[in-house]
């Protein structure tokens, strides 16, 4: 398991100011981890993930039968940080019937004739369910911050976009997400922190290798001219919206090893913090059960 201390490293305390540029993208956190070399902590990042993906599998089956609690993970970062490959990995050995993906593309009609969340609010995971979304309603205040002419599609009423619109989205999203703690959803964020650098040598991974055309798009190398506006757009976001009841996490996505095992220890652990068992059988039920064996067995 990744330790308790590095962890908290990774999180946003409530009402802190993040700034990215003091975050290390890369494997090397600590002087401890510089120390030990990439690939001692490679190896050991590989071990937790292996571990963690075996727990995770009974933590979501003891979610499901207990069928009181669901979590929602939500997942932000710039493009090719890795995202799908991090929902792929981690959740390779999850039942799928206790889990569900979603990724939000451009607004619909119907959907920009009703407030920024309700789109988001549909897809909700039921109790006893994983969901996961692939980019999420903190695109709200991410894009189109940084494209504000998106607003003018909104229908919104007359007024001004200017910081106390923000603070008031931040709000309703921060609103939002306690609600949805209180009735039982675990929420837990993650930011993919990965470099202008990083990026741009995935970006060319993609173009020159024909089995990855398909990923790339014009819009992705379009959003880059925007970098310093993103980054902003998400230390201010990340800021206002890591609270005691739906915390971030900046993960380290540089190297994609260290982001998968990462968020695969911090969803596994806290599930586990839940200290769910599975539901009890009652007396009649039990009278049931052993009736039923009794009539199998006289069979």
């Amino acid at each position: 398991m990744i330790s308790p201390k590095l962890i908290k490293l990774f999180q946003v305390a409530p009402g802190a100011k993040v700034r990215l540029k003091q975050r290390n993208p890369g494997w090397a956190q600590t002087a401890e981890l510089k120390e030990l070399g990439k690939d001692v902590i490679k190896g050991r990042a590989e071990t937790v993930l292996a571990e963690n993906l075996k727990q995770l599998a009974e933590a979501q089956e003891i979610l499901y039968a207990n069928d009181v609690y669901s979590v929602l993970v939500i997942l932000q970062a710039m493009d090719a940080a890795g995202k799908d490959g991090t929902i792929k990995h981690v959740m390779s050995g999850v039942n799928p019937q206790g889990c569900q993906v979603f990724s939000f593309k451009k607004p619909s009609d119907e959907e920009l004739d009703h407030n920024f969340l309700w789109r988001y609010m549909k897809a909700l995971p039921e109790r006893g369910r994983i969901g996961i979304f692939n980019r999420s309603y903190y695109e709200e205040v991410l894009v189109v911050k940084v494209h504000p002419e998106l607003c003018e599609r909104q229908k919104l009423p007359p007024g001004k976009r200017g910081k106390s619109f923000w603070q008031e989205r931040y709000d309703d999203i921060n609103d939002f997400e306690r609600h949805l703690r209180r009735n039982g959803t675990l929420i837990l964020k993650f930011f993919l922190h990965i470099s202008k650098d990083e990026q741009k040598k995935r970006f060319l991974e993609r173009l020159e290798t024909p089995e990855k055309h398909w990923k790339f798009s014009a819009s992705d190398l379009a959003e880059r001219a925007f970098w310093k506006d993103y980054m902003e757009a998400f230390e201010e976001a990340l800021s206002a919206t890591s609270t005691e009841w739906a915390p971030w996490y900046i993960i380290p996505a540089d190297h994609k090893w260290v982001a998968r095992a990462a968020v695969a220890d911090i969803l596994t652990s806290t599930i586990g913090s839940l200290h769910l068992t599975y539901p009890e059988v009652t007396p009649e039920q039990r009278q049931a059960l052993e009736e039923a064996r009794t009539q199998l067995e006289e069979e």
